[in-house]
């Protein structure tokens, strides 16, 4: 097995350069857009947070979609789509027409997201060496990583430095960067894009097995149930760290948590990933969720700065890493054809988790404190294990020794 295939090549480059900036511009607006529509719009606080929830929905539905246009354009000429679109809708953040006038806005901005950020993974999944996949997606992820770090930072600063015509001009520029950016990627052709089209439609009718498939990708599925668990368990960080230190008075420390749950996905990604192709995903998952639930389980003791950002640190190293290695398991579960759609799978699931914990969690929270809701959190977080190993963990293992033997 040649381990020492490249991983760094141009178009990996220029793929994870594209995804850094849509990342970076999601997370930039999100910071901002609440604001906007509060103090510009006279939006309420409920009209607000569905603005800013809306580009989550609008990217799962682009997810849903990505797929059907992936089979009639192709890679590339999707990705253009999609970016052009990104684009298009950037711009459209500078006309003031209303609160309902943004929510479409938003919707659609999320839609052209999402569209792209599948296509790249699914361009990823399919350039990178097969001996060294789990590494590769394993950097790829730093890519958003960088993003989720940098993009609340600078819409914060920005915020307090500058108006948000300039924000949004900032973003604009940012989305003309990815549209020219994957203009000079270069998408190798895969076999059955050689097909004629004729036989390429005959195919696809004939290998059709439901109209679900179509949309998902049934292998992938259990996996994708796994991070769906994960992912309602970080939401709860993701959208109330904030408000818990403020009330623990640690706003701070806060300011710095997520600037160090990105330091520790950054330090633990490189072994993490040649660990996955070397030893399998088992070795990394199981204390990956363990680290998750000890992470959750302190969070919920937290009475002083050090432990909000050492619980961030944790979460890096658990939650960080269950995601990157449940994208690689997901890629590396079906045919190089349907790659496509078993990342639109997974991300499916990521951002369903991501969009739709945080409403949950919301509801639990008139019922209980911010230090019940992260304990309780943490045990999901061990109850994901048995559902790991149910789901994937117990097969893994028998095709891994399977592979021993041979």
């Amino acid at each position: 097995m040649n381990t020492q295939a490249p991983l760094w090549t141009r178009n990996f480059v220029l793929c994870s350069a594209i995804n850094f900036q849509l990342v970076l511009t999601f997370y930039l607006l999100v910071v901002v857009i609440v604001g906007y529509a509060v103090n510009e719009l006279h939006s309420s606080t409920a009209q607000a947070g569905l603005i800013s929830g809306l580009f989550i929905v609008g990217t799962l539905i682009g997810r849903l979609f990505v797929a059907k246009l992936l089979a009639r354009f192709g890679r590339k000429s999707t990705l253009i789509i999609a970016l052009i679109g990104f684009l298009i809708f950037s711009g459209f953040y500078f006309f003031d027409l209303g609160t309902g006038f943004l929510l479409f806005i938003r919707a659609m901005h999320g839609f052209m997201m999402g569209m792209a950020s599948t296509v790249l993974g699914t361009i990823i999944a399919q350039i990178l060496p097969t001996s060294r996949r789990g590494e590769g997606i394993g950097y790829y992820s730093m890519s958003s990583t960088l993003g989720t770090a940098i993009g609340p930072f600078l819409g914060i600063w920005l915020m307090f430095n500058v108006g948000y015509e300039a924000i949004f001009a900032i973003s604009s520029i940012i989305a003309l960067s990815c549209l020219l950016t994957s203009l000079v990627l270069q998408v190798p052709s895969l076999p059955e894009e050689k097909l004629n089209s004729n036989t390429a439609s005959q195919s696809l009718q004939s290998n059709r097995p439901s109209w679900i498939a179509q949309y998902i990708e049934p292998k992938a599925l259990p996996i994708a149930i796994v991070i769906f668990i994960a992912s309602v368990c970080y939401s709860g960080v993701l959208s109330f760290v904030h408000f818990y230190a403020k009330s623990l008075d640690l706003v701070g420390a806060a300011t710095f948590f997520f600037l160090m749950y990105s330091i520790a996905i950054l330090i633990s990604r490189p072994f993490t990933g040649r660990l996955f192709d070397k030893k399998g995903e088992n070795i990394i998952m199981y204390p990956a969720f363990l680290i998750l639930a000890t992470s959750l389980f302190l969070l919920s003791q937290v009475h002083q700065a050090w432990m909000l950002l050492l619980c961030a640190a944790l979460l890096g190293f658990g939650f960080g890493n269950i995601q990157s290695v449940c994208q690689t398991i997901s890629v590396k579960s079906t045919s190089v054809e349907r790659m496509g759609l078993a990342t639109s799978t997974f991300f499916i699931f990521l951002d369903g988790g991501l969009g739709f914990g945080p409403f949950l969690i919301g509801k639990l929270l008139d019922y209980m404190s911010y230090q019940q809701l992260y304990f309780y959190s943490g045990i999901v977080a061990l109850l994901c294990i048995a559902i790991y190993f149910i789901l994937h963990g117990k097969s893994a293992s028998r095709s891994k020794e399977m592979t021993l033997q041979h």
